[in-house]
């Protein structure tokens, strides 16, 4: 199928704004203003907590087009949306992402502009992203030794991260995080290291309870399961930690190390469930709009901008029309394998 090419994102949205901000509204009266688009399902390594070890990628006919992604993203942005997060898999493995990055961050209303990425990528493109409008950048970096890479990730070299954060801050984004998801008897005598890590190179550190999406292999995520409270305990054993005022728009609850410029970040859906306060939605690779991580309830985005090409105006109201199917919150459970069957990977970082 060939898919019209659209103008130019600028002019797009610059025409479709409206003097009075509308914004997105769901049916319990939470605002939306920050959607994360996933703009490939292929990665560059396989982390055991993301992915099976053999994957099935999407057909390209599948994928939203890189115009098509930047119309969505215009469409939300007219609509109030002022976070885009790009994610993956991993989203620097798509051929034509800088020019993406470009169309998005020209994009007038959006106030943080940011993706997710395992790092590897990052000597190649840094520059490029921070140019094009990006101004953070989430790193995913779940120990400091290669060996324990290799194997979490499975087919991957410490190296590449540590070089990709080295870019990254060279290039002056206003800031760097470090995303890292602990598992018991995996890395969890690793929590103050990486603490340490991210105070030595000035950066921010978000621990992160493990998503049960998908099957990826035949581990236990309740027997390896390591809660915020858990990792915060440990942590405050070395650092005096204080409440922080700090959000990035996101689910992370965050604290300040004292004497340092490093905040904490705790993303917690299992033991501190953040529905109640939830402003964001996704949209897949291959256009699916989610209206939650943890449920399927979600709109056919892909369908309608294929059937109305450039039609911003229909997509608009689609947008809308999903905030009456947003549920409440997940219903996520760990002991139950799995709570949904898609990846991490195909559903977005």
């Amino acid at each position: 199928m060939t898919i019209p090419t659209q103008p130019n994102a600028k002019e797009l949205v610059k025409s479709q704004l409206e003097t009075g901000q509308e914004q997105l509204v769901d049916r319990f009266g939470r605002v939306v203003d920050y959607v994360r688009l996933s703009v490939t399902d292929r990665c560059d390594l396989r982390c055991v907590y993301c992915m099976a070890e053999k994957m099935t990628f999407l057909p390209k006919s599948q994928i939203l087009s890189l115009e098509e992604i930047t119309q969505i993203a215009a469409a939300f942005v007219s609509l109030g949306v002022k976070k885009i997060r790009l994610t993956g898999g991993e989203p620097l493995v798509r051929y034509g992402i800088d020019e993406l990055v470009s169309q998005i961050g020209q994009l007038e209303g959006i106030q943080d502009f940011t993706m997710t990425t395992n790092g590897t990528q990052l000597p190649k493109y840094a520059q490029a992203l921070r140019g094009a409008g990006m101004n953070r950048i989430n790193i995913s970096l779940d120990t400091l030794r290669a060996d324990r890479f290799k194997a979490l990730s499975r087919i991957g070299e410490i190296e590449k991260v540590f070089a990709g954060i080295k870019a990254a801050q060279k290039v002056g984004f206003d800031k760097i995080k470090l995303n890292a998801v602990i598992l018991k008897g995996h890395n969890d005598d690793e929590i103050l290291p990486l603490v340490q890590y991210a105070i030595d190179g000035g950066m921010d550190i978000s621990f992160i309870e493990e998503m049960p999406l998908g099957e990826v292999d035949s581990r236990s995520r309740f027997d390896q399961y390591c809660s915020s409270d858990e990792v915060r305990e440990i942590i405050s054993k070395r650092y005096s930690l204080e409440p922080s005022h700090l959000n990035t728009g996101g689910p992370s609850k965050y604290w300040s190390i004292v004497n340092t410029n490093t905040k904490v970040g705790f993303i917690s859906p299992h033991s501190h469930n953040f529905c109640d306060t939830c402003n964001r939605v996704r949209v897949t690779v291959e256009g699916r709009l989610l209206l939650c991580l943890g449920q399927e309830h979600s709109m056919d985005l892909r369908a309608i901008i294929r059937e109305h090409p450039n039609d911003i105006e229909i997509l608009k109201q689609a947008l809308r029309d999903s905030m009456a199917i947003k549920p409440k919150g997940h219903d996520f459970n760990l002991s139950e394998q799995p709570v949904l069957f898609r990846h991490m990977s195909v559903t977005g970082g």
